[in-house]
């Protein structure tokens, strides 16, 4: 290997050890600082021990770095076993798993939950937060095709996405978890989500 050759490992290597020192501190300030309208580039530096202008080059801009974090995020809550769960030969199959991911991506981080509630205060976080909830609409929507079929009009197809959808959003997991275990909301998500698209498909 060159000097050159080495040198280049080096700084990449510091380089992605920044990034997540930087991706890590943001999130940790999601999960516990008081006022997350304070979460920006200046803020995430300092708390990173890094200058603005590294966090600015590596993601250039707050909705960048937001980014980052969310797919940090979804990684570390293995949101990867989606793939699997769209692969299943069985669309209920895949429906039950589905079910049970977004069930523990939403207890999985206390920022997850923050980000939601951060949703009506913060445009941009609002923004990347539903463009990622319309990707769980994409994925509930194929499911829901490939079970109901012929069985179902366009419209009553829709009524059952809208269904499972709000269903297995964050808002419906934390409103039941309250007062229940993660694995009680997970069995309860999924037996409502089954008879939704069942009512649908014997009513039509």
């Amino acid at each position: 290997m060159s000097t050159r050759s080495y040198v280049s490992v080096v700084r990449a290597e510091a380089a992605a050890e920044k990034r997540d020192r930087v991706i890590q501190a943001a999130a940790r300030f999601l999960r516990e600082e008081e006022s997350i309208a304070a979460f920006s580039l200046d803020t995430v530096a300092k708390a990173a021990g890094v200058t603005r202008l590294t966090v600015y080059n590596q993601f250039g801009s707050r909705r960048g770095l937001l980014e980052a974090v969310f797919d940090d995020i979804a990684r570390r809550g293995r949101l990867v076993r989606l793939n699997d769960a769209m692969a299943a030969s069985d669309p209920w199959s895949g429906l039950d798993q589905l079910v049970e991911i977004f069930c523990d991506f939403w207890s999985s981080d206390p920022a997850v939950a923050r980000l939601h509630d951060a949703m009506g205060i913060d445009p941009e976080f609002a923004q990347a937060l539903l463009e990622r909830n319309a990707r769980r609409r994409q994925l509930l929507e194929e499911l829901v095709v490939r079970m109901t079929g012929r069985l179902a009009s366009p419209s009553a197809q829709r009524d059952a996405i809208d269904l499972t959808f709000a269903l297995t959003s964050c808002a419906m997991f934390r409103m039941l978890a309250s007062e229940r275990s993660a694995k009680a909301v997970c069995d309860l998500v999924r037996d409502a989500s089954r008879a939704a698209i069942g009512r649908i498909i014997s009513g039509n």
